[in-house]
């Protein structure tokens, strides 16, 4: 039986990409496709203030990345925060990725901020530091696409490292088996991060922006963390 994942998509992408990525949703959708874990998806809009239904079982609840900050006050983002609360004390299973990593650690006790050590961008490799029976394949190093300037500076209580980097030390968090979330894009492909990198150009550092570029020419292992979130949600 496949599983249903609820995505809740925190943005709309620029005009210029829609043609060929549609949106967040569909850019995660391709990337569970692949998977050896069978899910289902729907995809709802909560910028646009669209939710699913409340007699609507889903196994898990995906927040997406966004522009935005996690720590804004939009009335989306007020109303976003709600509804995670409400489906965290439920007993609901949340994943979130960038905004959504974010958004859940503040929603649930922890501190999000922009970050001192300024954009994250490019290809960026992390220390995997948990072991369980979901992170299947494992190799010791995961390496995400990102872009945020923006990071998680203290988890919920309870939560556990599950990656990080000297740049980014909460990278990646578990709380115990209900909640899992990534600063890095599992769902980002290379030509996506490159366009988004040439439009923020004129934000960040020559350096930085060389660098980011440079490490395009690297893999990473996004299709390995869309298995590990099915797998998340599919253990008992």
């Amino acid at each position: 039986m496949s599983l249903r994942i609820c995505i809740l998509e925190t943005d709309h992408i620029r005009d210029e990409f829609v043609e060929q990525y549609t949106g967040y949703g569909a850019m995660f959708k391709t990337l569970f496709a692949g998977q050896p874990v069978a899910a289902d998806f729907d995809v709802f809009n909560v910028v646009e203030g669209y939710y699913p239904p409340e007699d609507t079982h889903y196994d898990a609840y995906l927040v997406t990345g966004s522009k935005a900050d996690s720590f804004g006050t939009d009335p989306w983002i007020e109303t976003l925060k709600v509804f995670l609360l409400n489906r965290y004390q439920r007993g609901d299973k949340l994943l979130g990725i960038c905004f959504g990593h974010q958004l859940l650690a503040l929603v649930l006790g922890g501190h999000a901020q922009r970050a001192t050590q300024g954009w994250g961008v490019g290809t960026h490799q992390y220390r995997v530091h948990a072991q369980a029976p979901w992170m299947t394949p494992h190799d010791g190093d995961l390496t995400l696409l990102i872009s945020h300037q923006d990071q998680v500076t203290a988890l919920p209580e309870g939560a556990t490292v599950v990656a990080s980097s000297e740049f980014c030390p909460f990278a990646a968090y578990q709380l115990n088996d209900q909640v899992l979330c990534f600063q890095g894009h599992p769902e980002f492909v290379h030509d996506y991060s490159r366009a988004l990198l040439e439009l923020r150009q004129q934000n960040m550092a020559d350096d930085v922006y060389q660098a980011a570029v440079d490490s395009l020419n690297h893999s990473h292992d996004g299709a390995t963390v869309g298995e590990w979130m099915l797998r998340f949600v599919a253990q008992k």
